[in-house]
């Protein structure tokens, strides 16, 4: 199958698609520690359920997730009205709404690793640094952090790269607004649809590539860090 050159492509939705990666990823990280340190060090009975919550969007299909969170964002949904109310403009359809409806769709990406890699940690460094006088937040930053590299980095990579290949949801939260809500994978259906291979060709090879080489980052430093064990 034939590409298009690259001068004649419209990169202007991966532009986007990389930005909302971006902010979706650092914020899922701020949301993602904290709740990830939780469940790893709980033993409520709540955890179970809210494990269950978290993982959701592994098993619910993408459109369900993004009809529901279309109707709650929306200008008369419960959380769309006051935001509505208060800055003048609708969640639904915009920039902002897309990164409420990323994050909770890749938020399992984020928190299985870090919840994994706080757990496989276990309790005695942390007592260690207690009884020489480490704060809570101060042994978590230098001692645990560093310990859960492996389980950060892989959760970094997989929340920013799943991010970047959605589809479903953000086609039912934000449409396909040229400049404002078309991402790369819509840009790619658009261009399928309109029979013009060759442009979609060259975003999906795009995109491949760089998914591949994430993935292979991602697989080295690990392999590497188990190596360095041994």
């Amino acid at each position: 199958m034939t590409m298009a050159p690259i001068a004649s492509v419209d990169f202007s939705s991966l532009w986007l698609s990389l930005r909302l990666a971006g902010v979706s990823t650092f914020l899922l990280l701020m949301i993602g520690l904290p709740l990830a340190q939780w469940l790893a060090k709980t033993r409520s009975w709540i955890k179970v359920y809210v494990e269950a919550l978290v993982a959701m969007p592994l098993v619910l299909p993408p459109t369900v997730l993004g009809f529901y969170l279309l109707i709650a964002l929306g200008s008369h949904g419960f959380i769309g009205e006051t935001w509505t109310l208060i800055s003048g403009h609708s969640l639904a359809f915009s920039f902002s709404g897309l990164v409420i409806g990323s994050v909770i769709y890749s938020l399992p990406f984020v928190i299985q690793p870090l919840q994994t890699a706080f757990e496989s940690i276990g309790d005695w460094p942390m007592e260690v640094a207690a009884t020489l006088g480490a704060s809570k937040f101060d042994r978590f930053l230098s001692i645990k952090l560093p310990l859960a590299k492996r389980g950060l980095i892989t959760a970094m990579v997989l929340g920013f790269a799943h991010t970047l290949g959605e589809f479903g949801v953000v086609l039912m939260l934000g449409g396909n607004i040229p400049g404002k809500t078309k991402l790369v994978s819509i840009e790619i259906y658009d261009k399928v649809e309109q029979f013009q291979y060759a442009q979609a060709n060259t975003l999906s090879m795009i995109l491949l590539l760089f998914s591949f080489l994430m993935l292979l980052a991602l697989f080295a430093f690990n392999h590497q860090g188990t190596k360095l064990r041994i």
